[in-house]
């Protein structure tokens, strides 16, 4: 291809640059034959090992629409090749580019584009001043007079136009008469931009994969470390952006002097000029890179059988020269990083936090309110075509304002350019809100493949089952919301961190990674390299530093940020007919402590002692303390004893209790080791054990003495393991009597508020609470009314759920244990068979992957 007949390259120039572009290429290529052969061996290494890659999420992902699906279309004025303002027809592709159209008769009949724009890398204006800054920015005018202004370069023929500016290409415009359409012609194009930057390179295959490493330690040979802001669009883009970085310096000294006439004219004049010299580079580069790719798909084929036969011996070998690796790397490393890194990842964090959450926060905003929407303009007809065509649109015309709360981090981040040299807030804004995008349609899909399950079953309850899918939805949805965010802002740190810690250590181990190459083995020297497990040791020092913080970050409530767990299956896995609550799901906004006590849950009257509340940050335990010595069965206490928690400082009632029992324990460990416990008086008789008694609790009760109170005193915890199989194959279980020493006065039953980093409780109690309490007793299922309309659950069998304790001072009205052993079992059974029924709506989250 040659250039263009109004740019300043001629055949010199011309040559100039193609051995430029091939003396790149060339240097360029050990770098990728290396990384092509140790991506190859990951690939099949996970293969073997069954890795998934991603996260999981509760949310479905619908299918990638097919390339050619028109995502807009509309009618605007366009400044064409002639330099003249003609109407366009512009079309909007699912892989993301514009197609611009004679009209739309031409459109239709199948006619081809007239041009085709791919907007990598690029740069929405709105301004006209603003895009002359932009421009002047790029133009470095050695011959720029202060007396000369700057003049726009195109004059617009409307009041409301749009500047694309594209680095090394020409720039587009574009002209609109209504906001609203320019509005929605922004946002599609900033979109756009988002996903050309970023699609391909986010991709797991093996030779993207190959292609970064490489680019990543080929631009390090040169000296820089930093993340590299033009890293965007296909190989052969961020090639030929990484050649014209090189090439550029030395065309402006060559040619910049040589311009004439007016500075509109001499911008015009470079930048076509810069045009043409990219259009050379890539072109060449495509060819040599395609090359290049299938010279390294040959010999990894070949190599595949090597791979496969010698894995372990692959892995022995990587596993030896890390070893070798972090005697060299630690101290130095671990030192830099606790002196000049550690101490600014909270700060960095908390740059971070803001806008993003705020951005996350108004996408679920956004979402809530789309969803309430169609329940209200949609009460009845199933899932109609008028109804998927409103789910189509939904958010679409909304999300620019989600965001802007996002776009705040390009000044925000500016300030880590002096310490870490970080400029590439750019990508981190794109990466965001291509992750808010993706979730919001996330949400709009499931809702629908929720509202279509649960219509076939009940088909005339269309309003009721709208509401607790848009319900279900929204609290998947802040799970999501939460993975995703902890996810951002582990990357950001690492790569605004990691750069500055290789440019520190480079001086002192870069040097001395060849002598290291001897402890791999001949065979596997193309699978090994010591410069990835180098920067493999740096990363899993960072990210252990790293994960601290966001883990920190995420114990902190008003970071609305979920701790880790994995018992999430509930959330996806519940039914719309089924009116519990998914456990361990959060509102968007954590709910304050003064309001926590106020939001109780009464536990069912049969054995009822003790009110807990909603929220996972309040744990009850169970103190015994001296009491009147005529007891009060808790059957009989009335409604106005019952504890109730309105505030830290209110005094909490006391209930009486006569005996502790399990009626059908397998297993009852003891909390303590029997040396450790305080002697008890011989004066002191052994309680009764009441047969068949039970009081509701989860897994463990905590008993514990108060020390003015009860000078000595033993405490028990009781562990109960329910296994269903065991139950079902065994005879009968005998009643097995616990037997706790009390003093002389019978003890009273104080349930008390703790937090949930109170040693006495840990995150697997906080589970087993919310789960309990999501499963409501028979006497709740059939005395409350139906929850928003739907008809409540099934009773379930009054026998231990998962494995409770249960207390009672009326042994003779209390079932036989072989009977309530039978339909405990059969209740748990008719539980596991709903979920089955359900598993083709929502899946596990383990397949819930992109």
């Amino acid at each position: 291809m040659g250039a263009s007949s109004s740019s300043l390259l001629d055949e010199s120039k011309i040559s100039y640059i193609r051995g430029r572009t091939e003396a790149e290429l060339k240097n360029f290529s050990p770098h990728y034959r290396r990384q092509s052969c140790v991506a190859f061996f990951c690939h099949l290494k996970d293969e073997v090992e069954q890795h998934r890659a991603g996260q999981a999420q509760l949310l479905k992902q619908k299918e990638s629409p097919q390339a050619s699906e028109v995502l807009y279309k509309d009618s605007m004025l366009y400044f064409d090749d002639n330099r003249k303002w003609k109407e366009r027809f512009v079309v909007v592709r699912a892989d993301h580019s514009l197609e611009l159209h004679d009209s739309q008769e031409s459109y239709t009949k199948g006619t081809p584009a007239r041009n085709k724009l791919l907007p990598t890398g690029g740069t929405v204006l709105t301004s006209e001043e603003k895009y002359t800054a932009v421009v002047d920015k790029a133009f470095p005018d050695p011959n720029s007079s202060k007396e000369e202004p700057s003049a726009p370069m195109v004059a617009v023929p409307g009041p409301l136009p749009v500047y694309l500016r594209l680095p090394y290409r020409r720039d587009s415009y574009f002209c609109f008469q209504q906001e609203e359409k320019r509005a929605r012609f922004v946002s599609i194009l900033n979109d756009c931009i988002r996903h050309q930057n970023q699609d391909y390179l986010k991709s797991m295959e093996c030779e993207v994969q190959a292609f970064l490493k490489a680019i990543h330690f080929y631009r390090q040979e040169k000296g820089h470390y930093e993340s590299w802001d033009m890293l965007v669009g296909t190989d052969c883009q961020v090639l030929a952006n990484l050649v014209m970085e090189e090439l550029l310096p030395s065309l402006q000294t060559e040619l910049l002097p040589k311009l004439k006439g007016k500075k509109p004219e001499r911008k015009r004049v470079w930048f076509v000029t810069v045009e043409a010299a990219f259009e050379l580079v890539h072109e060449q580069l495509r060819e040599g890179l395609e090359s290049l790719k299938n010279e390294c798909r040959e010999a990894t084929k070949q190599q595949e059988a090597l791979i496969r036969s010698d894995m372990d011996q692959i892995i022995n070998s990587q596993t030896f020269l890390e070893t070798k690796l972090q005697a060299l790397v630690s101290e130095p490393a671990v030192k830099y990083c606790s002196e000049s890194v550690a101490p600014y990842l909270t700060s960095i964090l908390e740059e971070l936090m803001g806008p993003v959450s705020a951005g996350f926060q108004a996408v679920r905003l956004l979402l809530e309110d789309e969803l309430t929407r169609l329940c209200k303009d949609f009460p009845q007809g199933g899932v109609t075509e008028e109804l998927q065509s409103a789910l189509q649109q939904v958010g679409r015309d909304r999300m620019e304002d989600c965001y802007q709360h996002v776009n705040v981090l390009k000044e925000q981040l500016q300030e880590l350019r002096n310490r870490f040299k970080f400029s590439n807030s750019t990508r981190v804004v794109h990466g965001t809100q291509s992750q808010m995008q993706q979730l919001m349609e996330n949400a709009v899909y499931t809702f629908e493949l929720l509202l279509q399950s649960a219509l076939k079953e009940k088909p005339d309850k269309q309003a009721s089952v709208m509401e607790k899918a848009k319900l279900r939805v929204l609290k998947q949805f802040d799970y999501d919301s939460s993975t995703v965010r902890k996810k951002i802002f582990q990357e950001t740190l690492v790569d605004i961190t990691l750069p500055a810690i290789k440019r520190n250590l480079a001086p002192v181990c870069k040097t001395e990674l060849q002598n290291f190459e001897q402890f791999v083995f001949a065979d596997y020297t193309n699978f090994v390299q010591v410069e990835n497990v180098y920067e493999n040791i740096l990363l899993n020092l960072l990210n252990n530093e790293v994960n601290k913080v966001v883990k920190e970050a995420a114990s902190l409530k008003k970071n609305n940020l979920f701790a880790d767990s994995t018992d999430l299956q509930c959330v996806s896995q519940s039914s719309l007919a089924d009116s519990r609550t998914p456990p361990l799901s959060a509102p968007s906004s954590p709910v304050p402590v003064s309001q926590q006590a106020e939001q109780k849950i009464t536990s069912p009257s049969r054995g009822s002692v003790s009110e807990l509340t909603r929220d996972a940050t309040v744990i009850p335990t169970v103190k015994i303390t001296p009491s009147s010595p005529e007891p009060t069965s808790p059957l009989n206490v009335p409604e106005t004893t019952q504890p109730a928690l309105p505030d830290d400082s209110s005094p909490i009632p006391e209930i009486s209790v006569t005996e502790v029992s399990s009626t059908k324990p397998e297993t009852i460990s003891s909390a303590e080791d029997s040396s450790s416990q305080p002697e008890t008086p011989p004066s002191k008789a052994k309680d009764e054990v009441t047969e068949g008694s039970s009081v509701s609790t989860d897994r463990a009760v905590y008993l514990s003495s108060t020390a003015e109170e009860t000078p000595v005193i033993a405490s028990e915890t009781l562990n109960v393991k329910a296994d269903e199989e065991s139950e079902s194959l065994s005879p009968p279980i005998k009643e097995e009597s616990v037997h706790i020493v009390q003093p002389e006065v019978l003890p009273d039953l104080r349930v008390e508020d703790s937090a949930v980093g109170a040693s006495v409780c840990d995150e697997h109690v906080v589970e087993d609470i919310k789960a309990c309490e999501a499963v409501p007793s028979s006497d709740e299922a059939q005395n409350s009314p139906a929850v928003d309309g739907c008809p409540p659950l099934d009773p379930v069998p009054e026998g231990l759920v998962e494995g409770a304790v249960a207390l009672t001072s009326d042994p003779e009205n209390e079932p036989d244990p072989q009977e309530e052993s039978a339909d405990s079992v059969q209740g748990i059974r008719d539980l596991i068979m709903e979920v089955i029924e359900i598993e083709d709506v929502v899946r596990p989250c383990a397949e819930n992957q992109p």
